[in-house]
């Protein structure tokens, strides 16, 4: 066998990573067989495994969650593999240990998803069980506990999840743990899940090369079926999923390799001690001497390197094969432009990602794209095909792209069938306005890039920003516009598709870009403005000092010539006099210190009769405007109309009856909005150190839907400590008199992070589209003490909860 000399000249560093210890979940109703399936496991594997179990942990007794968690940490830690053996029915009760794994180690998940009736059966006839769980009370704990189920995805943190559905795929389940050795590692992704409409998720972490699923990696190779493939370097296999692949590429060494579902697979394969997939509905049987009897040989396998992970950074173009389908373009043409094209395009565009999707297994065209990119040496990183359906890349095959492409009409109209009714039909109405707005009607050989709105459901499940509508030529004699057999004309035409198609994606990479570029820029001048603001203050600090100096020298020698009587009266009158000159020139110093452009608040509060047109409230104590560069979708300042408070340093426990007010006005406001959209989210709070003279209250939601949040000091400025709750004001104003500062400039400048999820994100661009999409929940301090201000709905859920 050919071996990859990538795959056995390892640095110390993958050495490393392979030796990470394994955390396996085991994810089961009661009586589904997860302690069996441990114990089962630990018998014949050579690997040492630890088995925490909450129904033992305390001496042999139940014990709690944290006695869990701190026992599968020491193992960790020891070098051990943890069985994690509880139910795991929920996302929830899995966290804390995923949380845990991916720091010390790598985290599978196993899913005993037997029936209901067998897990019930077993549990009624056990006796002297850990959990006391047996006897007639186990149907309707069994119930119960099924109907909270919630089945683990990648997108959590595993990087495999293996389903076992009947009694046999357990057993070759553990036959798959139990025959790993010490140096062996397994292929990451999703196997074994039967759902029809669920397609196999590879992994969203590193994978090892496989050749079970569909063809869908960010990284990948191009294997031909037709080699023959053996054991090698004295690898033991075991079990009937075990299998060693070997290709004209890399002959990398696998192992355990799990059936997938009928329907996600690539291949039929019967009888198979080492099974092989491929790309077009392949059978092999009697697979002793394997690769004998494989049809087609010249197919194409899709299989991901080990280094493979689908990253949410690249800028990713999903596109489906233009005029091959209901326009009849040739397969065999189509292809060499598909790959002339992208080849091209790659030169122009490094860190980028094309990927040619089809809903088939069994397609054609991604046989012969795959084996002609494979010969010109295309990037696998870069260009790949996908199995599945372009609209539900991300929730179903966890491929996160930002645009794809639409195999459109001329009308530019929904319907027709294939491709084009799918994404109309997914994109909802929004699209169809949008486009309209664009353009009425394409040309062949042309493409229109259209920006997907956010009430668009492709927008907000998917992450898919922009749709571009391509149209390429007809020859097919049935529909409009057929060229006949001219394909010289054809070929041209498809050709100007494609190039067309690539420089709308180009021009959208060429927007973001320049967006990163503003943000970045912005930053810098806001950095620079910051210093001539600080060097500001200590030239008028410093003045401020030596004027006040020279008068009291000045004021010190007229003392002097009178009697001592005079002189002290002169001299308490004039330190009085001082003392108000002080406080005039503090008061000048400071205005100049804030700058002209930070007193438009004050100015505003102070005189909210000449600025009627920026106001949307004006009470006794408080102005209400919205913020005149809003970082959210909406964004209003309450604004305290007492002079001498420019900031929240300067408040006192006299003050706490204004904290009140602002904070109730922001309060109302917040609930109006709610009102107009339930899906906003609130809070309200100061900045520790506000850019702006004159105390305000922020109130803000929580979507950061802004196109003036452009960098790291705007983003931290409302989501880290800055940022002071107000309930926490003026709690700790009443309480203490005063209130804490966090003006520490080191919390704007720390790396961008969900606030929602804490996933980190290279830059504002890309973090705004994670934000749009993310669906975790706040976290759990901010959803106490009224800190956030939620719909009634949502309310409710929180409080459950």
């Amino acid at each position: 066998m050919d071996v990859d000399p990538q795959t056995t000249t390892k640095g110390k560093e993958e050495q490393a990573e392979e030796k990470k210890g394994i955390m396996v979940i085991l994810v089961g109703a009661p009586g589904s067989g997860k302690s069996t399936f441990c114990q089962d496991v630990m018998k014949i594997s050579s690997r040492p495994w630890v088995r925490v179990c909450q129904d033992t942990i305390g001496n042999g007794k139940a014990g709690t969650k944290v006695q869990c968690l701190a026992n599968a940490a020491t193992a960790l830690k020891e070098g051990k593999d943890v069985f994690i053996d509880r139910c795991n029915l929920e996302r929830e009760q899995r966290a804390d240990f995923l949380k845990l794994g991916c720091s010390l180690g790598n985290v599978h998940a196993v899913v005993l998803d037997l029936p209901a009736k067998l897990c019930i059966s077993r549990c009624a006839k056990r006796t002297g069980h850990e959990g006391n769980l047996q006897g007639g009370k186990a149907a309707m704990v069994v119930n119960r506990m099924l109907q909270k189920k919630e089945l683990p995805k990648l997108t959590e943190g595993f990087s495999r999840i293996t389903y076992c559905q009947n009694e046999n795929e357990v057993q070759a389940a553990v036959n798959t743990y139990g025959s790993l050795s010490l140096l062996d590692s397994l292929p990451s992704g999703v196997f074994g899940q039967k759902n029809s409409e669920s397609k196999v998720q590879l992994g969203i972490m590193k994978f090892l090369k496989k050749v079970d699923g569909p063809c869908s990696a960010a990284n990948i190779s191009q294997v031909s079926v037709g080699n023959k493939l053996h054991n090698e370097n004295n690898i033991a296999l075991h079990g009937p999923e075990s299998g060693v692949a070997s290709s004209g590429n890399a002959g990398a060494e696998v192992k355990d390799f799990e059936h997938a579902p009928s329907g996600n697979v690539v291949n039929e394969v019967t009888d198979c001690e080492h099974t092989l997939s491929g790309n077009s509905g392949n059978e092999v049987k009697d697979c002793d001497n394997v690769g004998e009897k494989v049809k087609d040989s010249e197919d194409i396998v899709m299989v991901p390197r080990e280094d493979t992970c689908f990253s949410d950074d690249v800028p990713t173009l999903a596109f489906p094969s233009i005029s091959t389908a209901d326009f009849k373009f040739s397969i065999e043409k189509a292809s060499d432009i598909i790959v002339d094209q992208v080849q091209l395009f790659l030169q122009k565009y490094h860190n980028v990602r094309l990927v040619l999707v089809d809903l088939s297994h069994s397609s054609k065209i991604l046989s012969l794209v795959s084996s002609k990119a494979s010969q010109k040496k295309i990037d696998t990183s870069k260009f790949f095909t996908f199995v599945g359906d372009i609209t539900r890349l991300y929730s179903q095959g966890g491929l996160h792209c930002n645009v794809i492409a639409n195999a459109a009409n001329w009308r530019l109209k929904p319907g027709g069938g294939g491709v084009n009714a799918a994404i109309y039909s997914a994109a909802g109405e929004a699209l169809e306005t949008a486009t309209k707005v664009r353009a009425g009607s394409l040309m062949p050989g042309k493409a229109l890039v259209v920006p997907l709105p956010k009430t668009s459901p492709l927008f907000s499940t998917e992450g898919i920003t922009h749709v571009i509508h391509v149209l390429g030529p007809n020859m097919n004699p049935m529909r409009p516009n057929c060229l006949g057999n001219d394909y010289t004309k054809g070929c041209r035409v498809l050709r100007e598709a494609y190039s067309s198609l690539f420089e709308g994606f180009g021009s959208i990479l060429a927007d973001q870009n320049k967006l990163i570029h503003e943000s970045n820029q912005e930053q810098v001048l806001e950095t620079k403005d910051q210093s001539e603001l600080n060097l500001m203050k200590q030239f008028s600090l410093t003045d401020q000092k030596g004027k006040r100096e020279c008068v009291n020298e000045i004021e010190m020698s007229k003392k002097c010539k009178g009697p001592r009587k005079e002189s002290e009266s002169d001299n308490t009158e004039l330190l009085n006099r001082d003392d108000d000159r002080s406080t005039k020139k503090r008061d000048e110093s400071m205005s100049k210190a804030w700058g002209a452009w930070a007193q438009a608040l004050y100015n505003i509060a102070m005189h909210p009769d000449k600025h009627k047109n920026d106001v949307i409230e004006i009470l006794d104590d408080v102005v209400v405007l919205h913020d005149l560069y809003p970082k959210a979708e909406k964004h209003l300042l309450v604004v305290a109309r007492a002079a001498g408070l420019d900031q929240l340093a300067d408040v006192r426990p006299e003050h706490l009856h204004l904290l009140r007010s602002m904070h109730n006005v922001g309060l109302k406001w917040a609930e109006k909005f709610l009102t107009e959209n339930e899906s906003l989210v609130f809070r309200l709070g100061y900045h520790s150190a506000p850019s702006m003279r004159q105390l305000h209250l922020h109130v803000i939601s929580q979507d950061f839907d802004s196109k003036h949040l452009k960098n790291k000091k705007h983003w931290h400025s409302f989501t880290s400590p800055f940022f002071l709750d107000s309930v926490d004001v003026m709690e700790e104003l009443s309480k203490q008199g005063k209130v804490t500062l966090n003006n520490d400039e080191r919390y704007l400048t720390k790396e961008l992070r969900c606030h929602k999820c804490r996933s980190a994100h290279p830059n504002i661009p890309r973090l705004k589209t994670h934000i749009s999409n993310c669906q975790s929940p706040f976290p759990a301090a901010l959803l106490q003490n009224g800190r956030l201000v939620l719909p009634p709905n949502k309310l409710s859920a929180s409080k459950s909860s």
